[in-house]
C-alpha cells in the first residue's frame, strides 16, 4: 500500500553555469526545439551539462487517444535536450492517477509534471509532493484550479476562452442548433470547453451529449441515435480529434447534414478538414504543453527559475481550417501539432 506520509524536505540543489541556463532561457522564450546531441558524460551530468534529473509526467490519458502521443513527443524532446530521465505514466481514473503521483514521490523523482482533470482528487497528493520538496508543474487540464492547489506553473489553454471563441465562430458560420459532445464525464477541461461554447453561442439552440470515449463503438452509436432523432442539429462540436472522426461516421449513418467542428487535431483529422468533412479545429498545441512542462521543471531544478510570472502560459487557442491546413499538415504528420 502506498504511504501517505510526506518524505523529508530535500536539500537545495546546486546551480549550473550561467551559460547553460542562458541557453535554456533563450530556447524557452523563442519556443524552439533544442538540437544539442552531446552524449552524457561519466560525471553524472545530462546532455545540457547539468546534473542528471528524473522527471515524472503523469496524465489522465485514455488509452488510444492520439492527443497524448503529441504531448509525449514534446516532453521527450525537452527531456532529450536537457538530459532528463522522463518517466511517463497515465490513468484516466483520478484515484489511480493520484496513486501514480504518490509512486513518483516514493520513487524520489526530482520533479513532477501532471494534469489536473479531476483537481479535487489530485490536490492532496500534489500537496504531499510539495511537502516533500518535489516541484510540481501542471499542464493541459486544471486552468481554473492550479493556483489554488499550490502549483507554481501551468501550461495550457484557457478552456472557457477557447470555448467562447468557438461559439462566436459558430455564429459567424451561421449555425443555429449546436450539440456539444463531452467524451469524459466530470473532466473539468471538457466541461469548461462546452460551457464556453454555450457562452459564445448566444443565439439558437444548444445541448450537450455525454459519451464514453473508452468505448468508441458506443460513441458512434450514441451520437448516431441523437442525430437521427434530432435532424435540426446543424453543428456538432467535439472536444477531441478521435471523437470528431466518430462524429463524421455518425452523421453519415444518421443521414444528418450537421457540420462537424472540433478541438484538437491528428493526422486523420487533417485529411477530414481538407476534404470538408470537418469544418475547423481549435488547436491547443499539445506538443508545446508537454515540451514546456518538462523544460520548466528543468529550469526550476537547475536555476530556481519559473516561467509565466505567476500566470498561466497559454498554448492556445489556434485555428486549423482549410485556409491553413496545408501549412500545419507536415507538423501534424510528424507528431508535433
Amino acid at each position: 500500500m502506498l504511504s501517505s506520509t510526506a518524505s523529508p524536505a530535500r536539500p537545495r540543489r546546486r546551480m549550473v553555469t550561467f551559460s547553460a541556463v542562458l541557453s535554456s532561457v533563450i530556447l524557452v522564450v523563442a519556443g524552439c526545439v533544442g538540437t544539442d546531441d552531446a552524449p552524457d558524460s561519466d560525471g553524472g551530468t545530462g546532455a545540457a551539462g547539468t546534473p542528471e534529473l528524473t522527471v515524472a509526467m503523469i496524465t489522465h490519458e485514455v488509452p488510444g487517444d492520439t492527443f497524448w502521443e503529441v504531448v509525449r513527443r514534446g516532453a521527450d524532446e525537452a527531456a532529450r535536450k536537457n538530459g532528463v530521465d522522463l518517466q511517463y505514466s497515465s490513468d484516466p481514473e483520478a484515484p489511480n492517477q493520484a496513486n501514480l503521483v504518490q509512486e513518483a514521490i516514493d520513487g524520489d523523482v526530482d520533479g513532477i509534471a501532471l494534469t489536473l482533470a479531476k483537481p479535487d482528487a489530485m490536490a492532496p497528493v500534489v500537496q504531499r509532493a510539495l511537502d516533500a520538496g518535489v516541484p510540481v508543474v501542471a499542464f493541459n487540464s486544471g486552468f481554473d484550479n492550479w493556483q489554488d492547489i499550490g502549483v507554481a506553473q501551468y501550461f495550457g489553454q484557457d478552456e472557457m476562452l477557447a470555448g467562447r471563441a468557438a461559439g462566436e465562430r459558430l455564429i459567424r458560420d451561421g449555425r443555429t442548433n449546436v450539440l456539444c459532445v463531452i467524451h469524459e464525464q466530470r473532466q473539468v477541461a471538457l466541461e469548461s470547453r462546452c460551457a464556453g461554447v454555450r457562452e459564445g453561442f448566444t443565439r439558437g439552440g444548444f445541448e450537450t451529449l455525454d459519451v464514453n470515449s473508452k468505448d468508441m463503438a458506443s460513441v458512434v452509436a450514441t451520437l448516431t441515435a441523437k442525430l437521427r432523432q434530432d435532424q435540426s442539429v446543424d453543428s456538432v462540436v467535439t472536444l477531441g480529434a478521435p471523437i470528431a472522426q466518430a462524429a463524421v461516421e455518425s452523421r453519415d449513418a444518421a443521414g444528418s447534414t450537421a457540420e462537424i467542428v472540433t478541438f484538437d487535431t491528428n493526422a486523420a483529422l487533417i485529411d477530414l478538414i481538407r476534404g470538408g468533412d470537418v469544418r475547423w479545429a481549435v488547436d491547443q498545441q499539445p506538443y508545446v504543453q508537454g515540451h514546456e512542462a518538462v523544460d520548466a521543471l528543468w529550469l526550476t531544478l537547475t536555476n530556481a527559475s519559473t516561467v509565466g510570472g505567476g500566470q498561466a502560459v497559454l498554448t492556445g487557442p489556434a485555428w486549423v481550417d482549410r485556409s491553413n491546413v496545408d501549412e500545419v499538415a507536415e507538423y501534424v504528420r510528424d507528431g508535433t501539432r
